[in-house]
């Protein structure tokens, strides 16, 4: 896959439930590799495994090129070893939200406490809806990119969110 990825992110209500709503989960790992100007991510997902590349941000944060491709969990052992320190670990859950798919990212480890719902758009025009356990929009704000997590986890800076959030 290549292409343009058009983003928008929320973060969702500690008192709202989102399980349930959930059509499909899966466990994430993903760490970060150093590359000037772009974001060189490896990642597994249950039993799948993904190299993806992430151009710098356009729009705000809304729109950057991406390119991934799959690569096998061998190849991803040894990728992890070339990542910086700080891997990302999570749990995805997927929720259809109109016509939309909503991708919503529970945080374990030093990010423990952080919800966050993604909804991916074919333009930055194009309308959705959102459930109600979805709330702020974050998009563009660099501390909920997950390469900044790493560096900049949720346990350091979550006091300086809404009750509502942390």
């Amino acid at each position: 896959m290549s292409g343009f990825e058009i983003e928008r992110k929320f973060l969702v209500h500690k008192d709202r439930d989102f399980r349930s709503c959930a059509y499909s989960s899966s466990r994430i790992k993903q760490g970060y590799i150093g590359a000037k100007g772009a974001t060189v991510r490896v990642r597994t997902r249950d039993d799948h495994a993904y190299l993806t590349i992430k151009g710098p941000s356009v729009d705000g944060g809304l729109k950057r090129y991406e390119f991934e491709k799959e690569i096998t969990l061998d190849e991803a052992a040894h990728l992890f070893e070339l990542c910086e320190p700080g891997i990302i670990d999570k749990t995805r859950y997927l929720v259809r939200s109109g016509k939309h798919t909503i991708e919503v990212d529970e945080f374990y480890g030093d990010n423990e406490g952080l919800v966050m719902a993604e909804i991916e758009l074919a333009n930055e025009n194009e309308p959705f809806v959102l459930p109600d356990f979805v709330g702020m929009e974050v998009t563009g704000d660099k501390r909920f990119y997950n390469k900044q997590l790493r560096r900049f986890p949720f346990i350091v800076w979550r006091g300086t969110l809404p009750p509502e959030y942390r």
